[in-house]
C-alpha cells in the first residue's frame, strides 16, 4: 500500500515503508535509492536502531504504518535534511493521558536553525488532526535540547511532566491542535 505524502511549502514528508528500512538495514543503498526516491541521509544510514523498531513496529500493527517514520525530504532537491514520526497510533497507553499521540524529529546538522523542523512539526500534527482526528500533542525533550524546547514553546507546547527513559530525563510538553502559525 502507497502511503501519500505530506507536502508543506518547503518539503514533502515522505513515508518510510518496510522496503526502504530493510533496503537500509542491508546496506542496498540502490535498492533504498529506488523505494524512496531519493538518496537516504549519512545520517539516517545511521540510525539503524531507529529502523529496526519502526519496521517491527509496522510488521505488528499494519494500521500504525502511515503514522511512522516519514523522510524530510527538502522539495527543490529532494535532499533528505531529517526525519519525524509518531511513536505509536493514537491513544496509546504509554502516553499515560498526556495527548494522543507523541511526535519524534530530527534534523541533520547541515539542515538545522532553517526553519525545517518547525515545517515538518506543524505539517505533521496538521495531517493527524484531518486523518485521526488528534487534538492533544506531545513531545518529549531533554532539558538541555534547548533550540527543541524553544521551538516547543513557540509552537504552544508547555511543560506536562518529566520521564526518563533510554535516551535519560526528557521534559514531557504538550499542546493542543491548532497550534500557532498553522494553517487548518
Amino acid at each position: 500500500m502507497k502511503i501519500t505524502d505530506i507536502v508543506s511549502s518547503r518539503l514533502i514528508l515522505r513515508h518510510l515503508d518496510a522496503d526502504f528500512l530493510e533496503s537500509c538495514l542491508s546496506g542496498d543503498i540502490d535498492a533504498a535509492i529506488e523505494s524512496l526516491g531519493a538518496r537516504p541521509a549519512d545520517g539516517w544510514l545511521e540510525e539503524t536502531a531507529l529502523m529496526a523498531v519502526r519496521l517491527a513496529d509496522m510488521a505488528a500493527e499494519p494500521d500504525y504504518a502511515p503514522w511512522s517514520a516519514r523522510a524530510l525530504l527538502r522539495r527543490d532537491d529532494l535532499a533528505m535534511v531529517g526525519h519525524i514520526n509518531f511513536h505509536t497510533l493514537p491513544g496509546h497507553p504509554y502516553l499515560n493521558g498526556y495527548g494522543d499521540v507523541e511526535l519524534g524529529y530530527t534534523v541533520y546538522p547541515a539542515f538545522r536553525r532553517q526553519g525545517f523542523a518547525r515545517e515538518a512539526l506543524l505539517a505533521m500534527a496538521g495531517w493527524a488532526a484531518a486523518q485521526g482526528g488528534v487534538s492533544r500533542l506531545v513531545l518529549s525533550i531533554a532539558p538541555d535540547n534547548l533550540p527543541s524546547q524553544a521551538l516547543a514553546a513557540q509552537l504552544g507546547f508547555a511543560k506536562a511532566g518529566q520521564v526518563r527513559d533510554d535516551d535519560g530525563c526528557e521534559d514531557v510538553l504538550t499542546a493542543i491542535w491548532p497550534l500557532p502559525g498553522a494553517a487548518v
